[in-house]
């Protein structure tokens, strides 16, 4: 199965390379880069092995250990009320994360706003049918609330009856999209790194029309590996070996990077990453010109898959749950991207060298520093694709007018 996949993966770096060849001479490496995707169908893309559904009667408490036991952050919802022959459309609710489950968690951990409504009818049925305090009563627990940062605050979440019977389809308003924005199999390739990059889509579902199902589906990560082995090929040369900051990385500078103190509880971290609309910040110490580690919102589910490991802490602090979370992983999972300690580079490294280093960690983000290891900024996944083609005018049309209110540097 690995070979297949290399050998898959391998072939599109040569298709393109094939496609760059025939591409009209007046073409910059960009627009040719654009019309080798374009070219490419989405069906080429190796098949991942993942393959999990997750059922939308099963409860919060069953989705994680879903998510976790395979070792995947996010995974499809089948409607359990659609008919045999419903479409793709109809037969899925969204696809839920363990970031899903812990924001929506978390905003059940707030204190009401001013402008908040109150609960509706539907919200209040739920939380009666299920035995639990509705969002309104959770609310209640207010981010100044001390017991909500304290070390046993996730163990008494996740064993409670609220964690355990509430189900995923109750909290599919939370979902990103409904069901999903998803592409055929004919669709291209440029359309594909267009939704990973500029249209800010952390994975993609690949639907087969006649079947009624998802076919595959492509992460920002599965890209970046592709990428990876397309090292040698003289296209892909040509593009990575130039350094960051000839192509404009990092997109985030310094004075826009959203960091958390290491004595500031983790859920400030995590609401910060909520309320920026970003997917990690850097812990610093001091004046905060230096990290010691990085969250990310992926890392809310080890609140949720092992909160005894906080169980001894007065307060969770953001270095707390660094320490508690290495020292978890030390024991059950020693090749953790998480115990690599603050991954940095700098703008003098080529994009090459970045992705390599990205693809060989499994890590999402890596952030850029001086020569004294003060912050300069964050590059993403995302920020790479983005700088591997560009959206041709016109090309989705009017497809996104007012479906995406997202904020300009959103970097979920």
């Amino acid at each position: 199965m690995a070979n297949l996949q290399l050998e898959r993966e391998t072939s599109i770096g040569m298709q393109v390379e094939d496609l760059w060849d025939v591409q009209e001479s007046k073409l910059n490496p960009t627009q040719k880069l654009n019309a080798c995707f374009e070219n490419i169908p989405v069906s080429a893309f190796p098949h991942t092995p993942q393959g999990i559904e997750i059922k939308s009667d099963a409860s919060l408490a069953e989705a994680v250990q879903i998510l976790a036991q395979n070792k995947i952050l996010s995974a499809p919802v089948v409607n359990v009320d659609a008919p045999e022959d419903a479409s793709w459309i109809d037969r899925y609710l969204g696809i839920v994360e363990f970031v899903g489950i812990a924001v929506w968690i978390l905003q059940q951990s707030e204190p009401p706003s001013p402008t908040n409504h109150s609960p509706t009818g539907a919200e209040s049925a739920v939380a009666s049918a299920n035995g639990m305090p509705s969002s309104a009563e959770l609310r209640t627990l207010g981010s100044e609330d001390a017991s909500i940062t304290a070390g046993d605050f996730f163990e008494a979440l996740t064993s409670s009856e609220f964690y355990k019977k509430t189900k995923v389809r109750d909290i599919s308003g939370s979902f990103r999209w409904a069901p999903f924005l998803a592409l055929q199999q004919s669709n291209s390739f440029l359309t594909m790194l267009l939704l990973l990059s500029k249209y800010k889509m952390k994975s993609i579902p690949i639907v087969d029309l006649g079947a009624g199902n998802i076919n595959n589906i492509i992460t920002q990560s599965a890209v970046i590996h592709m990428l990876a082995e397309c090292t040698g090929l003289q296209w892909f040369e040509s593009w990575g070996t130039k350094k960051l900051s000839e192509i404009g990385l990092p997109t985030i500078s310094r004075n826009q990077l959203v960091t958390v103190h290491e004595d500031e509880p983790v859920l400030q971290a995590f609401r910060l990453m909520r309320k920026k609309r970003v997917g990690g910040v850097p812990v610093v110490t001091g004046d905060g010109k230096k990290a010691i580690g990085n969250i990310s919102l992926r890392d809310v589910q080890f609140l949720l898959t092992a909160p005894e490991i906080y169980h001894d802490y007065r307060l969770i602090t953001a270095k707390n749950f660094l320490l508690a979370v290495k020292n978890y992983l030390e024991k059950h999972d020693t090749r953790s991207p998480m115990l690599s300690g603050m991954i940095t580079c700098k703008t003098n490294e080529t994009i090459k060298e970045l992705i390599q280093m990205l693809d060989s960690l499994k890590i999402q983000r890596v952030y850029v520093v001086d020569d004294d290891g003060n912050l300069e900024g964050t590059i993403t996944l995302r920020d790479i694709i983005s700088r591997l083609v560009y959206e041709p005018p016109g090309y989705f049309g009017d497809f996104f007018d007012g479906v995406l209110p997202l904020p300009e540097n959103c970097r979920v």
